[in-house]
């Protein structure tokens, strides 16, 4: 087999290319084109229906210079405030869409920094969606934590909320390489905060770690490795840092000599992997792991594996709701994007509409190729069978196109059986470059993606 050397990969196939957490991808949303999607996806749920619904909280105390979310730093607190009033009445406006109440299947605030919140808040934002939604003894409700942001009136809020699932972002643990992010977050602090979420009865909770960050060495990401399998997380979601200083220009406090070449974070995200694989972590798709009895490894095990905006998910609710400034959600018709900017994003819903504004109606194309991709992302193959009981005589062209792709491919990083292409096991830390080859639009995009890998 040949060996493959990332840096040849990358400067064929070219270095960056999007993750894949939708496709089309958001670049390629169209304004004014969410609303009317949202509208009827609204008016056709039932009371049988489950949706899963995101709430984007746009804040965080401290800017963090590797993020590359939406969000906006305050030192005070009524800006948040303010905008959760705001969000309350954008779920008031939905509910007023609804003909009867969905059962919310799975409930997830990001950020920004949702932790930041207080108690009386997430108190009212529990309030509002249970008016509006049908809650269910399995509902899953995940909430986004910086440790920085936890105190006791923290944790008294996501007891209201009813939160089950806590994701903690560590990124990595080493105090130079914390400087150089801007992000000062102790060992010892972390575990207190995991302690108390546990102590909180928290179902499962998820640690996310970065590779490829500045000042980051392999050893030093060794060390954040251990220290993570030592709080002994449900679920690891192992990064790599996009540094795309082009959009979010705060990343341009980051030295870009400080960074990683293409080979050390290549052989980092390897180290990682083998270290959490080592502690019993399975490898779920390409940049998740989780303990073999939790649910991602069972949805994994099973073929049921999903991904979205948040990354690998179990949800297989009728559709996403993204609901406050900057979120996405997808129904069976297309995607939907609120207004970005929380002032646009404010005034929009206090005139009483919905803020839905950028989407993209999905093509019978972009639906046969969403589903390639996502395959790919999450089971390294995909069905000849499966594509054709899902399509029909439509699939013949894609799988033309995919055993043509096998055949060509003088790179050893994908093949082709009687019913499977797939992606070979030396090339998955290459998958979005394989799955970039389904992407109609990329070649035409004059978007710039992150690294590959």
């Amino acid at each position: 087999m040949k060996k493959l050397v990332p840096e040849e990969i990358l400067a064929k196939y070219g270095s960056a290319v999007p993750r894949y957490t939708s496709y089309p991808t958001a670049p390629h949303f169209s304004e004014g084109a969410g609303r009317p999607i949202l509208e009827t996806a609204l008016a056709g749920l039932t009371g049988e229906d489950r949706i899963s619904v995101y709430i984007h909280i746009p804040f965080c105390d401290r800017l963090c210079w590797f993020c590359g979310c939406h969000t906006r730093h305050t030192l005070k607190y009524s800006p948040v405030e303010a905008y959760i009033s705001t969000l309350l009445d954008e779920i008031e406006l939905v509910g007023q869409g609804l003909q009867a109440k969905p059962v919310l299947g799975q409930l997830h605030l990001g950020g920004g920094s949702p932790s930041m919140v207080h108690s009386a808040d997430f108190e009212r934002i529990s309030q509002v969606l249970r008016k509006n939604f049908a809650f269910a003894p399995d509902s899953e409700i995940s909430v986004e934590i910086d440790p920085s942001d936890v105190n006791e009136d923290t944790l008294e809020g996501l007891q209201k909320l009813g939160m089950t699932r806590a994701s903690i972002g560590v990124q990595d643990f080493d105090p130079q390489v914390q400087a150089a992010i801007n992000r000062p977050q102790t060992f010892e602090q972390t575990r207190d905060v995991v302690t108390a979420l546990r102590e909180l009865g928290v179902q499962s909770l998820n640690i996310d770690a970065l590779y490829g960050l500045p000042l980051q060495t392999a050893e030093r990401l060794d060390q954040t490795i251990d220290k993570v399998v030592s709080l002994s997380p449900d679920r690891v979601a192992l990064f790599g840092y996009a540094h795309i200083p082009w959009i979010k220009k705060h990343q341009r406090l980051i030295n870009d000599a400080d960074l990683p070449d293409t080979s050390e974070r290549f052989f980092q995200e390897r180290e990682a992997s083998e270290q959490l694989a080592g502690a019993g972590y399975l490898e779920i798709g390409i940049d998740h792991f989780a303990l073999p009895d939790d649910q991602l490894a069972e949805a994994s095990r099973t073929g049921t594996l999903r991904r979205n905006f948040q990354g690998y998910t179990t949800d297989n609710c009728k559709i996403l709701l993204g609901l406050g400034a900057s979120s996405i959600g997808k129904t069976d018709a297309g995607y939907v994007q609120n207004i970005v900017p929380t002032g646009q994003y404010t005034t929009c819903v206090k005139s009483g509409e919905l803020p839905a504004n950028r989407g993209l109606v999905l093509t019978e194309d972009d639906k046969i190729r969403a589903h390639i991709i996502e395959r790919l992302m999450c089971d390294f193959h995909f069905s000849f069978a499966d594509l054709d009981n899902r399509f029909g005589k439509s699939s013949s062209a894609y799988i033309d196109q995919a055993k043509k792709l096998a055949a060509s491919n003088t790179d050893d990083l994908c093949g082709a059986d009687e019913d499977l292409f797939y992606v070979k096991q030396a090339a998955r830390p290459f998958t979005r470059i394989v799955a970039s080859q389904f992407d109609a639009y990329l070649p035409q995009s004059q978007f710039r993606y992150s690294k590959a890998v």
